[in-house]
C-alpha cells in the first residue's frame, strides 16, 4: 500500500512543480501576512447562462484550507446555549428582524463568514427575512435538528471550500496557504480540479486553463 505522499508524488509531480514554484515567487513577495494558494479556472465551450451548467461545489479538502472556514449559527434555546463554543458567531432569532432591518450589518455579517447553519425550525423565517442576502452569495443555511450536536458538522466545514462560476467563465477558490506543505497544497489541488471536472458536462474539455497563484503572487498555468 501507497502513503498518501507516495500517490501525491505519482500523480501529481506536475503540480508539486508549479507549487513549488508558486511558493518559491511567494517568499520573494516578503509578505507579513500569511498568504492563500488560489486557484483560478477558465470555462470554455459552456453556456453558463444556463443554470444547470453552472458550478456550484461544496468540496471538503484532504488537508484543509489553511485559513479555517467561519461560520455562523442561528440558534435559540439549548443548542445555541451548547453550539455557541463551536462556531465563530451566533444570531439568535430575536436579533433576525433587526439584522433584515440593517441590510448593510447583515452584509458584512455575510461577507465575513464562510458558512451558515441554522436550527432547522428557523429556516422559513431566515429565507423571508434575510434570504435577500444570503442567497446571491450562496450562503442559505444548512438546517440542522434541535437537538444536534453542531460539532461534527462545524468541523467538516472548517475544511470546506465552496467553488461557484454563478454565470462567468472566470472564477477562483482557496486551496490552501502558503504555510502548507507543498505536497498538501498539491492534493488539495487536484481534489478540487477532479471535482470541477466531474461537475462539467465535458469534463476536462470545458475546461480552457487552470492557474495557481498565491495571494498577492503571480499566477502559473497549470493546465
Amino acid at each position: 500500500m501507497h502513503t498518501n505522499t507516495q500517490m501525491v508524488s505519482m500523480t501529481s509531480k506536475k503540480t508539486i512543480d508549479i507549487v513549488e514554484k508558486v511558493l518559491e515567487e511567494s517568499k520573494k513577495l516578503n509578505r507579513k501576512f500569511k498568504q492563500n494558494i488560489d486557484l483560478v479556472f477558465n470555462l470554455k465551450n459552456i453556456d453558463l447562462n444556463v443554470p444547470k451548467n453552472r458550478i456550484d461545489e461544496e468540496i471538503i479538502l484532504p488537508h484543509g484550507r489553511g485559513n479555517e472556514a467561519k461560520i455562523a449559527l442561528f440558534a435559540s434555546g439549548e443548542l445555541a446555549v451548547k453550539s455557541q463554543k463551536h462556531v465563530d458567531f451566533l444570531i439568535k432569532p430575536e436579533q433576525m428582524e433587526d439584522l433584515a432591518g440593517d441590510k448593510k450589518k447583515f452584509k458584512k455579517i455575510a461577507d465575513e463568514h464562510d458558512f451558515f447553519i441554522a436550527e432547522a425550525p428557523l429556516m422559513p423565517t431566515i429565507g423571508k427575512t434575510l434570504g435577500t442576502v444570503l442567497g446571491p452569495r450562496g450562503k442559505m443555511p444548512k438546517p440542522v435538528p434541535p437537538n444536534a450536536d453542531v460539532s461534527g458538522m462545524v468541523k467538516n466545514l472548517r475544511n470546506t471550500i465552496k467553488v461557484r462560476s454563478k454565470s462567468t467563465k472566470t472564477f477562483h477558490t482557496v486551496a490552501g496557504s502558503a504555510d502548507m506543505s507543498k505536497e498538501n497544497i498539491s492534493e488539495n489541488i487536484d481534489v478540487i480540479v477532479k471535482r470541477v471536472e466531474g461537475a462539467l458536462e465535458r469534463g476536462r474539455l470545458n475546461i480552457g486553463s487552470v492557474y495557481i497563484k498565491t495571494t498577492m503572487g503571480p499566477s502559473v498555468r497549470m493546465i
